[in-house]
């Protein structure tokens, strides 16, 4: 045994991470645990597009963090290396809202250039992407992911009309849509209109929430990439899951915290990240969900969730005054960020009686309003 306090001390020139990159939102596993049945699923569905013809529609839905976007990420890779006549492209729906940025984004995906950013028309981009299509033999699988976005902007019905009925405007266009949706209170079909509604008619293919030892197995093959040998014990990764399991088993959680509790441990100049390094991570990842709603907000709803957070419990009237004073805008306008703000989760907008004033909204916000704060301003 040494008495030597530099032992077990990382120099300035170490590290434990082995590869960081591992614990990044955009990193895609080599090896993808406990989704056979959902893969084999959207395989099925896909599989006449490789034949030439028009895929099968899919409705992908399940809790935040369970692998819905993985799934179709390693299912366009392996798409695209099976056959060059079939283009598969994923749509951000939270960053993409509205119909026109979502064909923007396949016509990037097919002639892999940006359209011009204004100066035509969605009918002339639409006429583009189909001409293409029908010109070069393919087939298009458009995967919109967060497409409960789409929803929450009034946008769905039509985006998902022009690209269902686009053979209608241009024969030959053969277009398979993949809807992923993370609202497990929206019924993707019960809210379309009656027109897309009568030819979606979507395969169903649900993503449950992983159980704890589901958990450790994803987590310990980023710890065995991410990290260097004996950084992170049994013991240590094991909370690491029973904290992302209490997270509603959203596995970005876990992932991140990962990462943070790395950094920590890297802060002490410590070789092994300890139980405590992960107790301090989890204060901040347990956000990850509210950081990545609000990074998709408008200035306008961002200020809107800063004034409730100011205002958490008032009826909605009074919130509305401080909210106009800022931002100049009316009422109809704060009314639908408001339906926005309670479908995904930041506030509880919840009717009660007033007395003399009958019935009002009144604004809860759903997390701590520091950590709100402090989220919109970075």
């Amino acid at each position: 045994m040494t008495d030597d306090p530099e032992e077990g001390m990382l120099s300035w020139d170490e590290s434990v991470f082995r590869n960081e990159h591992v614990f990044e939102i955009d990193y895609l596993p080599e090896t993808f645990h406990h989704r056979t049945s959902q893969m084999e699923s959207l395989k099925y569905a896909l599989r006449p597009a490789v034949r030439g013809s028009r895929p099968l529609n899919v409705i992908a839905r399940g809790p935040p963090g369970t692998g819905k976007t993985t799934a179709i990420q390693k299912l366009f890779t392996e798409l695209r290396a099976e056959t060059a006549d079939v283009r598969a492209v994923r749509v951000n729906c939270q960053v993409n809202g509205t119909r026109y940025s979502v064909f923007s984004r396949l016509f990037e995906g097919i002639f892999d250039y940006e359209p011009p950013s204004s100066g035509i028309s969605f009918k002339r981009l639409f006429e583009q992407v189909t001409d293409r299509l029908v010109d070069d033999e393919e087939v298009l699988v458009v995967a919109l992911d967060d497409v409960n976005y789409l929803f929450y902007e009034n946008e769905a019905s039509d985006t998902l009309y022009s690209l269902l009925r686009a053979h209608e405007e241009h024969a030959g266009a053969k277009i398979g849509v993949i809807c992923i949706s993370s609202d497990l209170d929206l019924d993707v079909i019960e809210e379309l209109d009656g027109r897309v509604q009568s030819v979606f008619r979507p395969e169903e293919v649900y993503f449950p929430k992983y159980d704890e030892g589901e958990i450790v197995d994803i987590l310990q093959e980023r710890v065995d990439r991410g990290f260097h040998d004996g950084v992170i014990s049994p013991t240590v990764l094991d909370r690491v899951a029973e904290l992302t399991a209490e997270s509603n088993g959203d596995l970005r959680v876990g992932i991140d915290l990962l990462r943070r509790a790395g950094l920590n441990a890297e802060m002490r100049a410590a070789k092994e990240v300890s139980v405590d390094d992960v107790e301090e991570a989890y204060d901040k990842s347990k956000f990850v969900h509210l950081s990545r709603a609000l990074r998709g907000l408008s200035d306008s709803e961002a200020a809107l969730v800063a004034v409730i957070a100011e205002h958490s419990g008032e009826q909605a009237g009074e919130v509305y005054e401080t909210f106009h004073e800022q931002t100049d805008l009316g009422y109809t306008r704060y009314s639908e960020i408001i339906n926005k703000l309670d479908r995904l989760g930041i506030i509880d907008a919840t009717y009660t009686d007033v007395d003399g004033r009958g019935r009002s909204r009144e604004l809860t916000l759903n997390y701590d309003a520091d950590a709100v704060l402090d989220r919109l301003e970075t």
